[in-house]
């Protein structure tokens, strides 16, 4: 493969993300997709609902327009610039979480912009997008089939191993595959620290950071680090546009079932009867909550971000990301913060 077609063909599939993460109908693509193909995305993504509760139809096709949004030529040239094309390419297993559409599909284009061969093993909670966006690719550049395969049972005859779920699955992960070279993933979360300054819009972005794909990802913000006295009314107020996610059956379940628990332990809470907030230090919320704790200077804020650095993925706010922006990770933000690039290039 060259990288050259390559790096034409994801940005290629970047304008179908980006047009199906935007709702535009076919608009006659002079990339070689037909509207037969791109209704059949749009058909798969209708259906996906009924496969997943989680994936509705916005939240797939949000995903879908922030891969898009990365997928354009100029990053992808920039990015793959710092990094070796292989002319040996060895077979990369990518095992695939399965908790926001897509999440896996990073890793997959890792290992094919690196010039190697992806043998991919999808979570069951998420195995109907990749191989559609797969045969959109090989229209693009029809060599690149040969460096795709996908596995649902026991995979062989691979070299190296990235393997992405909870902290259980991580158990797994080093019983099986530890003696290959490998990158191995777990649970994460992410947290936002406010300063009091913010403003009415940056709050409501937030509300973004913490809802998008129901609060699944590692990029969604469980926890708020909030000044001394901070009115914790005003992120109500600002995140009351949300409250549809209540209507989602398995949304609605997990914040049923964490009210009733901590009303039975008799848990002092927050209500605002779709999201559930609760003054804690602690780092992981359960779906459905919002932990928050405040902090009275900086140094008590570096010092939770230090202590708790190999769980979070990301900091939204106050010296970290803008607000928003949690869910449109660059090229090179890489989970956990390990170069995958690098990592892919120095295998031997």
């Amino acid at each position: 493969m060259k990288r050259e077609s390559l790096i034409q063909a994801f940005s290629q599939l970047g304008i179908v993300l980006r047009n199906i993460g935007e709702k535009k109908p076919w608009n006659n693509f002079e990339i070689g997709v037909t509207e037969s193909e791109y209704n059949q995305l749009i058909t798969t993504i209708e259906k996906l609902k009924h496969h997943n509760g989680w994936y509705t139809e916005p939240m797939v096709r949000k995903a879908m327009l922030n891969l898009g949004s990365a997928l354009e030529t100029d990053h992808l040239v920039s990015w793959c610039s710092k990094y070796t094309f292989t002319s040996q390419p060895k077979t990369i297993a990518v095992i695939m979480a399965g908790n926001i559409p897509l999440v896996g599909f990073h890793d997959f284009l890792c290992v094919l912009l690196s010039g190697n061969k992806v043998l991919a093993k999808m979570s069951s909670e998420d195995d109907k997008l990749l191989p559609v966006l797969v045969e959109f690719l090989v229209c693009f550049y029809p060599e690149i089939r040969k460096y795709i395969s996908f596995s649902s049972r026991n995979m062989k005859g691979f070299d190296a191993v990235i393997a992405t779920g909870s902290n259980t699955s991580f158990l797994h992960f080093e019983q099986y595959f530890s003696k290959y070279p490998h990158i191995f993933r777990k649970n994460r979360t992410s947290v936002a620290v406010l300063s009091g300054r913010e403003t009415g819009a940056e709050l409501m972005s937030l509300g973004s950071d913490i809802f998008d794909f129901f609060g699944r990802g590692c990029r969604s913000v469980s926890h708020l680090l909030l000044p001394e006295s901070y009115d914790i009314n005003k992120v109500f107020e600002h995140i009351v546009h949300q409250g549809e996610v209540i209507n989602n059956k398995k949304y609605g379940n997990n914040y049923d079932y964490n009210k009733a628990v901590h009303l039975m332990n008799q848990e002092k809470l927050l209500d605002n009867n779709f999201v559930l907030m609760k003054e804690t230090k602690d780092l992981h919320s359960p779906l459905g909550m919002i932990y928050y704790h405040f902090y009275n200077d900086l140094t008590e804020v570096y010092d939770y971000l230090e202590q708790h650095k190999g769980a979070i993925q990301c900091s939204i706010g106050l010296n970290g990301l803008p607000f928003g922006t949690a869910q449109c990770p660059a090229l090179d933000d890489y989970a956990d913060q390990v170069d995958t690039m690098k990592w892919l290039s120095k295998l031997s």
